[in-house]
């Protein structure tokens, strides 16, 4: 005879003790725990319970309720001062970097006017889809998925937005349904904006990483960006050296067109973690730009990104695991 047990005792293998009954007049209603899993996997419980009930005597009619926590997502800001300096081609290295290092992580494309990570992350042309008026991210072969402005108007499109306008689009980034990523980086645009004022505000990242390139110019722009943040209480992991050094392929004489250690200075001077140097080599460029960035392997041209990674995961650690 079928009853609440027997319905609980079928679904506790296919839901892992996720699921929980009730039988009444040949309806079975079930409530399933979908905290913390991928849109797909929701799917596929659903239709496994709903087939496995509806199988047995008895039960005429089966309903089936998912319900889910609010995940605690942390998120790192990357941010920089001005244009220029390399910082979405740093983010993408960085978040993959991330997820190789066993964090499950996701790209959010805050660069609303100037978005590149579709790019990047190789994933051009392809429209996020949605579920529950929430958007779902889309998955790279990275193994990164992204949600990018860049992924919802046309190439070429400008993208002629006021200040509430780019703010409500930057919010549906972020609330969107990321499933089991637990760590969002946010590659916001450069200066320190409308933009940037509403992730802190509405959105407060766990942490705050600047990019800056050695020279003088940049780094002015940096420490405002720097300032920024720590007038808003975000925590700064650190400043990366982007664009440091550059190999001549030819004869292999290393030469400093922007300068070098400019960056370690400056965080030196603010008291706060120098996370490393990414030489200027064309490599890391060209690689990047074709959507297959250097930390998806295991190059040279990768090292940097690993060890910045490194010492990203290690703040990580130090602050919540």
């Amino acid at each position: 005879m079928t009853d609440k047990t027997t319905i609980e005792a079928i679904l506790a293998p296919l839901t892992a003790g996720r699921a929980s009954a009730r039988f009444e007049n040949g309806r079975a209603s079930i409530v399933l725990d979908v905290t913390g899993l991928s849109t797909a996997a929701r799917d596929e419980m659903e239709a496994d319970a709903k087939r496995a009930v509806a199988a047995l005597a008895g039960v005429d009619e089966v309903r089936v309720l998912m319900t889910s926590e609010r995940r605690s997502r942390r998120m790192i800001a990357v941010g920089s001062g001005k244009g220029g300096v390399g910082k979405s081609t740093v983010s993408a290295n960085l978040a993959i970097a991330l997820h190789r290092a066993g964090r499950q992580v996701g790209m959010v494309d805050a660069d609303i006017y100037g978005p590149s990570q579709t790019r990047l992350l190789d994933v051009e042309g392809i429209r996020p889809s949605h579920k529950d008026e929430k958007l779902i991210p889309v998955p790279s072969r990275h193994g990164v998925p992204v949600l990018s402005m860049g992924g919802l108007v046309e190439p070429g499109q400008a993208i002629a937005w006021r200040g509430p306008m780019a703010g409500s689009a930057l919010g549906q980034l972020v609330d969107a349904e990321w499933g089991d990523k637990d760590l969002l980086i946010l590659d916001l645009p450069p200066g320190t904006g409308d933009v940037q004022l509403t992730m802190v505000q509405k959105h407060k990242p766990t942490g705050a990483v600047i990019v800056s390139t050695p020279q003088d110019l940049a780094l002015m722009d940096a420490r405002r960006a720097i300032d920024l943040f720590q007038r808003m209480g975000v925590p700064i992991i650190g400043l990366i050296e982007n664009m440091s050094g550059y190999a001549c392929p030819h004869c292999g004489e290393v030469s400093d067109p922007f300068g070098r250690g400019g960056a370690e200075a400056a965080a030196a001077e603010l008291g706060i973690p120098f996370l490393g140097r990414v030489p200027l080599e064309l490599a890391i460029r060209t690689a990047s730009d074709a959507g297959e960035p250097p930390a998806t392997g295991n190059g040279p041209e990768a090292q940097a990104f690993v060890e910045i990674a490194g010492a990203v995961n290690g703040w990580l650690e130090q602050n919540g695991g």
